[in-house]
């Protein structure tokens, strides 16, 4: 990205630089230039270039030898970096300086929300000197402004899930070395053999899940295409999740109520959605005290199917609700081991949220459980004209979550 970023930078500076000198040098006037210069073609020339440097993506100035702004591009006007011929930012006001002293500079600049409207942008910002060669007396600069307020997001969300990836790997492969080792020491020892192989085991079964959601979230987030919507039988979703989180609920004492609406249909992938409320399950199993309840249950409101998943377990503190569907993101780390979860669950329910056109939230209070919702648009309206009444569909779901709650 940031190759990418510099590539385009550098091409843009050059064409800026060509356009710059011919607004700055070829000006129309008289017998200026050579003797033999058209002052028409010289007009035309400062045209087609001015009309260049207004078409740019980027944010183009041209600062005179005062500082003054003698070319913005509407790109830099619409950010609100020039009033009344004047440079509004302070750091590139200085970039500018700084430049006339030492030549051609590149550096980021933070736009204060302010200046641009919204919320603070970053901008790679590349000046460059316009005389041809070094001079006593300061010169015209130009300033050239690429938004890389997103790639320098992307680049530090790769470098925190290459080092988040790399812990959550180093904790099972460790594992996995130091209990091969401890066997080794005990072959003469059947009993302590048969628990560090099951505990090798435990661990194998952790990696094998990270690598596993890792490809998940990567095919999720745009790897591969998403594949056509048809129409889904939630009951089915339902019914299939249930059964692939019955054993860990089962080693728990743990049972899971199904109710709510049956019969919806939704438009999507049907090994995505019960995935993701398989994820779901799991978490509520996961976090939940043994010998409790928890509730899995449909129905429809808003052109919606909204799909809940209600547990009386631990909860989650208000402060970290907005942050559980982040990737690795744990409300308690030191239960990481103990849960076998990845941190990758709900970031991969987001996901298949956000390609199927819905969403996903969470209600909790701590001591008293969570409620994590998907809602996914429905295929078609009910095909008797049936419309259900707010209060039904209330009722019916608060029915769930209740007896998710004994």
């Amino acid at each position: 990205m940031s190759l990418l970023v510099a590539v385009v930078a550098g091409l843009v500076v050059g064409a800026v630089l060509g356009a710059a000198a011919v607004l700055l040098v070829r000006r129309p006037s008289g017998g200026a230039g050579r003797p033999d210069a058209d002052p028409g073609d010289a007009a035309r020339e400062a045209a087609l270039a001015r009309r260049l440097i207004d078409l740019m993506d980027p944010a183009v100035l041209v600062l005179d030898k005062d500082d003054a702004v003698v070319v913005a591009n509407p790109a830099a006007r619409a950010l609100g970096l020039v009033r009344d011929r004047r440079l509004q930012v302070p750091a590139l006001q200085h970039l500018v300086r700084d430049v006339r002293s030492s030549g051609s500079r590149r550096a980021d600049v933070s736009l204060p929300g302010e200046i641009v409207g919204g919320g603070t942008r970053l901008v790679g910002a590349h000046a460059v000197p316009l005389d041809a060669a070094p001079t006593v007396v300061p010169g015209p600069v130009a300033l050239v402004l690429q938004d890389v307020t997103e790639a320098r997001r992307v680049e530090a969300v790769r470098r925190d899930f290459v080092a988040n990836v790399g812990h959550e790997l180093k904790t099972p492969v460790g594992a996995l070395g130091l209990l091969a080792e401890a066997m080794q020491g005990a072959a003469d020892d059947p009993e302590t053999v048969q628990r560090f192989a099951a505990r090798m085991a435990h661990e194998a079964d952790r990696l094998a899940k990270l690598v596993r959601e890792l490809i998940d979230l990567s095919r999720l987030q745009g790897a591969e295409p998403l594949p056509d919507l048809v129409p889904v039988d939630v009951d089915r979703v339902l019914a299939e999740a249930v059964d692939r989180t019955g054993l860990a609920a089962a080693a728990k004492g743990i049972t899971i109520a199904v109710g709510g609406r049956r019969g919806l249909v939704v438009r999507g992938v049907e090994g995505q959605l019960t995935t993701a409320v398989t994820n779901l399950l799991a978490n509520a199993v996961a976090y939940s005290p043994e010998n409790t309840r928890i509730a899995v249950g449909a129905r429809a409101r808003g052109g919606s199917a909204e799909l809940a998943v209600t547990d009386s377990g631990i909860g989650i503190p208000r402060a970290d609700r907005e942050r559980v569907f982040e990737r690795f993101y744990r409300v308690d780390q030191s239960r990481a081991t103990s849960t076998g979860g990845t941190g990758l669950g709900l970031a991969i329910v987001k996901h298949v949220a956000s390609n199927h056109g819905g969403s996903v939230s969470v209600w909790s209070e701590e001591g008293l459980g969570s409620t994590f919702t998907l809602r996914i648009p429905l295929a078609a309206e009910d095909p008797s004209g049936r419309t259900e009444p707010p209060g039904e569909a209330d009722d019916a779901d608060a029915g769930v979550l209740q007896e998710g709650r004994k």
